[in-house]
């Protein structure tokens, strides 16, 4: 079993590889491609997932809710993070 500091890591990887600009933040457009690499997603599902994760409605992910987002949803996380090599 993962201690906390790999669970972590795992997430801050994760998150890097949606942020492809490295602005610290993901766009709309940044999830759909990362989401598009291991699946195809429609741009209403991409939509769904936005307002879902970006609880504060700025139009961006940032790491806090991505890290919540993981946090709440740990399986969904894990099954990514085995997609989504370094």
């Amino acid at each position: 079993m993962a201690d906390d500091s790999q669970v972590i890591a795992e997430r801050e990887r994760i998150f890097k590889h949606f942020d492809a600009n490295g602005d610290g933040k993901v766009s709309a457009a940044e999830l759909g491609d990362a989401l598009n690499k291991i699946s195809s997603v429609t741009t209403d599902e991409v939509a769904r997932m936005m307002s879902k994760i970006d609880t504060d409605g700025d139009g961006y992910i940032s790491y806090q809710e991505f890290m919540a987002f993981a946090s709440a949803n740990p399986v969904m996380l894990k099954d990514v993070a085995k997609i989504v090599q370094p």
